[in-house]
């Protein structure tokens, strides 16, 4: 699903004369042509079913797929005889993305059960053009994030100069402001382009209560009947993504009644003087940094002192706490103590990605009984200046649900994220596997203990095509074509994790390596494929091609046609890779 889909498989551009036919294209071919010119409907169909695995193909739809085919390719067919395939067009039908895609395209999972049931899509500090210290804080990369799927958007909100408006921005940095109810049109406008599914806003709240009142009014008028809130308190269960269908939700800490806050205070303060840690890092061991020299500013508003609420001698804005769906919070006490599972009430806890691996470390039981009922969101550590991102799997293995991301960021990490999200038809919401949400005898599911290997992935890279049409001619090379190289892997469990690849074929803008690759998988529900191409250069670094990430759960078997990215992630218009998947 969304904006980003290229209907490149009519613009027929792909070169395939005799010679640039992987074996394996031409043997299928003469397999299913029964030896003569043309593969039919029929014999089409039976390939379908035999070779990709798609026990439901019809004749129909091998009709239409010969049709498509032949009605846009660059030669004219003459006569009746012609209703077929050539081994021309069926290459070009294998290395068509829309009609031959790796993963299936529609959703396909109960998309009925509570939202902590499943994997959400989700961005970190959603605003940022750039880097956490000076970029522009703008409502164009939260566009960008919802066209892509992104289903969490993270807005963090402060008193404009003269505290009378709400702005949007990166606190105590030198990023530029962004008036929230910009971002809040942007959201109403583009939230269910590319996903019917509900968006979260997470709100980290640095607000007075009268500006929180007018956040209230705010987000009511410019969503309306679009925004769900609970009728009364708080939830004993979340909803599903279905029965949120079209909806936004709001997400925060509830603001603290001064009266119910109003405890020991003096003596609060005293203790946080002598110790400088805050009351709940006291328990949970970490140093309150001097000056905020690792900017930890993410969360701070889960993670304050209640004396700051405290100071605002106000009674907190009802509207604002009516509104909030999915109640934030990092409570007193230690991990243990946070972690706890509340059998009347569902909540969201906030961990950075060192906090997360310390409470797996010490507590990875807890975090995985909690995640079966409550939301754990995880975010980049503060030292991230540059938006870059981290192991996404320590989280996930976790069942923690909302693994936010700097999607303005860049790298390997951020392309799993992509890749993981294009399962279910790239809704947002994945359902998480039953182990991560049933506990057998008492137990729950161990990630850090090797499991059996559950199934083994083959993994056949037969060619690549398309660079010459995106590419100019002295891109990779100044003097000859160039030499490229695939390297194929998996992430996910430590024990499934792991690169392989391929011989660099020299000189070559259509590559043919025709190489097979085994990977045995433990977990294979969590596992991505990972596929990178590269230009070979004896002098340099080697030079980046494309790469792409799938779930391994969603491959199609047979032979499939993957498009490729560059390193933003935004898909190439023509390169793609010919790759055979089979499962034992």
């Amino acid at each position: 699903m969304g904006s980003y889909k290229m209907c490149l498989c009519f613009s027929r551009k792909f070169r395939a004369v005799e010679g640039e036919v992987p074996p394996d294209v031409k043997e299928a071919f003469a397999t299913y042509a029964d030896g003569g010119t043309g593969i039919s409907p029929e014999q089409l169909r039976r390939f379908l079913v035999e070779v990709q695995g798609e026990a439901g193909a019809t004749v129909e739809e091998a009709e239409r797929i010969v049709d498509q085919v032949r009605h846009h390719g660059r030669r004219h067919h003459i006569g009746k005889a012609s209703k077929s395939l050539s081994l021309e067009d069926f290459q070009f039908f294998l290395l068509c993305s829309e009609l031959n895609a790796p993963t299936k395209p529609q959703v396909h999972q109960d998309m009925t059960a509570p939202l902590s049931h499943y994997f959400i899509y989700t961005g970190h500090n959603s605003y940022l053009t750039g880097n956490q210290l000076s970029s522009d804080c703008s409502d164009v990369p939260i566009i960008r994030a919802l066209e892509r799927g992104v289903r969490v958007i993270e807005l963090d909100i402060w008193p404009n100069s003269k505290k009378d408006d709400i702005n949007v921005l990166h606190g105590r940095t030198l990023t530029s402001p962004v008036e929230l109810i910009k971002c809040l049109k942007s959201i109403k406008e583009y939230a269910f382009v590319a996903s019917p599914y509900p968006v979260i806003i997470t709100l980290e709240d640095h607000l007075t209560p009268d500006l929180q009142a007018k956040v209230a009014q705010m987000v009511s008028e410019t969503f309306g009947d679009m925004l769900y809130y609970p009728e009364s308190g708080s939830l004993e269960e979340f909803p599903s993504p279905e029965a949120l269908k079209n909806r936004i939700i709001l997400s925060t800490k509830p603001p603290k009644e001064y009266l119910e806050s109003k405890i020991s205070k003096d003596d609060e303060n005293g203790s946080m003087k002598e110790s400088k840690r805050r009351p709940d890092e006291e328990a949970w061991g970490k140093e309150v940094p001097d000056a905020k020299t690792e900017l930890e500013y993410e969360d701070e508003d889960e993670e304050q002192d209640e004396d700051e609420d405290e100071d605002e001698d106000k009674t907190a804005s009802p509207e604002y706490r009516r509104l909030i769906t999915i109640a934030a919070g990092k409570p007193k006490g230690t991990l243990k103590d946070a972690l706890k599972v509340d059998p009347d009430k569902v909540r969201r806890l906030s961990l950075s990605e060192q906090e997360l691996v310390k409470a797996t470390l010490s507590h990875g039981k807890d975090v995985m009984r909690f995640t079966q009922r409550n939301i754990l969101r995880v975010y980049p550590k503060g030292t991230r200046f540059n938006s870059s991102n981290y192991n996404p799997f320590v989280g996930w293995m976790h069942g923690a649900q909302m693994v936010a991301f700097n999607m303005q960021g860049y790298g390997r990490s951020l392309w799993l994220m992509h890749g993981f999200y294009k399962a279910n038809g790239g809704c947002g919401f994945i359902k998480k596997p039953d182990f991560l949400m049933a506990n057998h005898d008492g137990e729950v599911f161990d990630p850090s203990e090797t499991q059996a290997v559950q199934k083994t992935l083959k993994v056949k890279v037969c060619m690549g095509d398309g660079w010459h049409l995106d590419f100019k001619k002295t891109h990779f090379d100044a003097f000859s074509p160039p030499d490229f190289y695939a390297r194929v892997g998996i992430a996910g469990a430590a024990a499934d994790s792991g690169m392989k690849k391929t011989k660099t074929k020299e000189d070559c803008w259509s590559p043919m390596w025709n190489e097979e690759f085994e990977f045995p998988l433990t977990v294979p529900e969590l596992a991505v494929l990972r596929v990178e191409v590269h230009e070979y250069d004896m002098s340099e670094k080697d030079d980046f091609a494309g790469q792409c990430c799938l779930p391994v759960s969603e491959l199609r078997p047979g032979y499939r046609s993957v498009q490729l990215s560059d390193r933003k992630g935004n898909p190439l218009k023509s390169v793609r890779l010919l790759l055979r998947f089979q499962f034992s």
